[in-house]
């Protein structure tokens, strides 16, 4: 997509905004439209998109660095650091590489920037006292060793027999489906336990330290309190239920902690040569850091739109939200 200097943001106090009003998928459209849903397919998956890098991803870290089912059926030491700086290294190098491009280097200055206001160098309501020391702690101390901890107990489970194990050998057409119907599972399970860590208790002790990042940088994405990393990448236990295959395993938490990572990225995408070559970043969730009470799941599952929290990036859904936050704010 060439990007136009002259584009202009659609609603007030915003650096860039896509194309609104923002579309959700046609996948629980009914009349079902099948021609809709194949470009819908093709644009979030071809001809190179995140969800491909990360299954290349999963591919090489099962190659590289995983141990067999027939090593993880005990737990010992020596693979579980193994898994735990593998994760470590992922996450850093992916995170690293886009604060760098985007906020240290300026490559891209403010094009395709979302909110053009820069990060808090400083602010009490951050553990360290700043927002990248703040974000990278809590991605690292407690997302990393959470997401460990998944990942171990599902490859024990399936070296144990305890959880269902899916090879292609059993079902090429299920094996090569799972990649597709993670990030749906994604978009469904999302708004459910994200809507919950908006119920008031919850919020003030748990959600309230991913929310304090309003204006969002690659290390947002996974800076959470370790009882809402619990929730969010307990979304894998669906496998004890679904077979799966190790890789599944691998892209399915990487797709979580990843993803978490770009749509944070404050960028819609990475430009060469004028034209955007990556999608990043959302505006959808983006507004949900500005505006908290709205778009609390994805675009995949319309879960939103289904319960009046959908906010399309128009100036008549603008006075809709603001008009339902002063109804939440005054119950």
């Amino acid at each position: 997509m060439a990007i136009s200097e002259e584009a202009k943001p659609a609603l007030p106090g915003w650096n860039y905004t896509p194309k609104v009003p923002l579309a959700v998928s046609p996948l629980f459209q009914w009349p079902l439209r099948p021609l809709a849903i194949l470009r819908w397919t093709w644009d979030s998956w071809f001809l190179i998109s995140e969800r491909l890098i990360i299954v290349a991803i999963a591919f090489a870290t099962l190659l590289w660095t995983l141990p067999p089912l027939e090593v993880t059926q005990t737990l010992r030491f020596g693979w579980i650091v193994q898994v735990w700086l593998t994760n470590i290294a992922l996450l850093t190098v992916v995170a690293s590489a886009l604060h760098i491009y985007f906020y240290r280097w300026n490559a891209q200055g403010q094009r395709l920037r979302y909110d053009a206001r820069p990060l808090m160098v400083k602010g009490k309501q951050f553990t360290l006292r700043g927002q990248i020391r703040d974000n990278v702690f809590w991605s690292l101390a407690s997302g990393v060793t959470v997401w460990t901890f998944y990942e171990v107990l599902m490859l024990w489970a399936m070296g144990n027999g305890w959880a269902p194990v899916l090879t292609w050998a059993d079902s090429p057409v299920w094996f090569v489906a799972l990649f597709f119907l993670v990030p749906i599972w994604e978009s469904f399970y999302f708004y459910w336990i994200h809507r919950a860590l908006h119920w008031p208790p919850l919020y003030k002790r748990v959600h309230s330290v991913h929310h304090r990042n309003i204006n969002v940088g690659p290390w947002s994405g996974n800076s959470m309190h370790p009882v809402e990393h619990i929730i969010y990448y307990g979304s894998v236990l669906i496998h004890f239920i679904v077979p799966a295959g190790p890789v599944h395993i691998l892209y399915h938490l990487q797709y979580y902690v990843l993803t978490a990572v770009t749509t944070h990225s404050g960028f819609e995408g990475l430009l060469v040569k004028n034209r955007n070559r990556l999608n990043l970043g959302t505006f959808h969730h983006q507004m949900h850091h500005r505006y908290f009470e709205c778009n609390y799941g994805g675009l995949e599952v319309p879960w939103d739109k289904v319960f009046g929290s959908f906010h399309d990036g128009t100036p008549e859904a603008n006075v809709r939200m603001k008009e339902r936050r002063k109804r939440i704010m005054g119950s």
